[in-house]
């Protein structure tokens, strides 16, 4: 017999579960130092001695085992994090890890088949089948080619993990199946799903009557590439990238005053891009502006960040500053590693400034989607808001805004995408 099995792959936690006997659904959990968790971190981590004694070759580990192993190995190796987010990007094909090519659909399939290992320790075998969760566009997509050319490596990334026949279904139709356990009524409501890297919006109508009419009841589904690691990015980027020298100046060879290069601050806004600056030559080069610059020890914090590979602790520091702002209105942002330490106040009210384009964009986005719904703000009866994102203040208020405070509803932040796609599997 087939398992209906769904597995919610995401940018930065995924999370699998299985549709049992009694019709429930059962998530893997996941264990590691810190204890048990619903969600795998979706990280890879590459050591010289992690190797497959077969071939020789690097032999990774993946999910929250990976940063507690690169913590233990203090930063040695190479962490690689929100692989899902390239998956659009066509200028990313493969990189070097441990002076050996790896290709992006390697890279996946290494990181999906420890995944599916992991939870086929708690689940027992899950089969040839699987429903996959997708955004409606993912990271870096203009458009429907980009998002097809997305499908077309993360399938066979699946398939190197041993899965057979590999089903997509949009990330907040699958919420809206998780919503709708808990319904005794029908409602119409609007999906508001915040992951890593997109948002993703869907008008659906739930409910008894509407449970077996598949894809008749979804009136309209829309998505950005926009979530929560593009609002970290606004904090790296106006609070920490100064600390590190954006803005400074340095002296070329021949004495020409230069600006020190944007674009190393532009790898440096996504943390997961960060790892990737820890080239020969990046650090060469940045070692160079530090001898020429006007303010050394900020460009030696750079080189100490880049060469000690620290973007995995930089990001922890920014997301507990995020997540205090949502319920304080000022914090302390504060990132340590001796011999470095970065320390300022930040305000509610300065990061929803610095986040006010995306979340203008976010908010073009659910207008959108009502539109083509035909539907109206006064016409939808709830919303339901899953994702980390959705505890963000500014975020909220696109919905409050829209529907009012009293229709809105949120849960299942980490784990509803994954129950959704595993009934959604029993239909498919």
């Amino acid at each position: 017999m087939v398992r209906s099995v769904g597995m919610d792959f995401g940018t930065t936690n995924s999370a699998v579960g299985v549709v049992g006997g009694d019709g429930n659904v059962t998530l893997a959990r996941f264990e590691h130092k810190g204890g048990v968790s619903d969600t795998f971190r979706s990280i890879l981590y590459f050591h010289p001695d992690l190797r497959d004694p077969k071939t020789n070759r690097p032999a990774p580990i993946a999910g929250m085992r990976a940063i507690d192993q690169y913590l233990d190995a203090s930063g040695e190796g190479r962490l690689i994090q929100s692989l899902k987010s390239y998956l659009a990007d066509r200028t990313f094909d493969h990189t070097t890890v441990i002076n050996r090519a790896h290709s992006l659909v390697e890279l996946l399939g290494l990181l999906i088949k420890d995944l599916r290992a992991r939870a086929e320790e708690q689940l027992g075998p899950l089969g040839p089948r699987i429903v996959v969760g997708r955004p409606v566009h993912f990271s870096n997509s203009d458009g429907d080619a980009d998002d097809d050319f997305a499908l077309s490596r993360l399938k066979p990334a699946f398939e190197a993990a041993g899965f057979e026949e590999i089903l997509f279904e949009y990330e907040p139709v699958a919420a809206a199946y998780y919503y709708e356990t808990r319904l005794d009524h029908d409602e119409l409501v609007l999906i508001a799903d915040f992951g890593g890297g997109t948002s993703d919006f869907s008008v659906i109508k739930v409910g008894p009557s509407h449970r077996h009419e598949s894809k008749a009841r979804i009136l309209a589904t829309d998505g950005v590439g926009i979530a929560g690691d593009a609002l970290d990015s606004r904090i790296l980027h106006e609070l920490v990238a100064p600390a590190l020298g954006l803005g400074s100046k340095y002296k070329s060879m021949f004495g020409t005053e230069l600006n020190v290069p944007i674009w190393i601050y532009e790898r440096l806004r996504r943390w997961h891009h960060l790892s990737f600056l820890k080239t020969t030559k990046n650090i060469e080069l940045i070692k160079e502006i530090a001898d020429r610059s006007d303010e050394p020890e900020k460009i030696e914090a750079l080189w100490h960040i880049v060469d000690d590979d620290l973007g995995y602790h930089l990001y922890r520091a920014v997301e507990r500053a995020k997540v205090e702002l949502s319920a304080h209105e000022e914090t302390m942002f504060r990132f340590e590693d001796q011999p470095l330490v970065i320390e300022a106040p930040l305000s509610r009210a300065s990061f929803e400034r610095w986040i006010s384009a995306e979340t203008t964009q976010m908010a073009a986005c659910v207008d959108r989607v009502l539109a083509s719904a035909g539907v109206s703000g006064s016409d939808v009866d709830r919303v339901f808001m899953t994702g980390g994102t959705s505890f963000v203040p500014a975020v909220r208020k696109i919905f409050d805004d829209r529907f009012g405070a009293a229709k809105i509803q949120a849960g299942g932040e980490m784990i509803s995408v994954a129950t959704g796609l595993a009934l959604r599997a029993q239909e498919r």
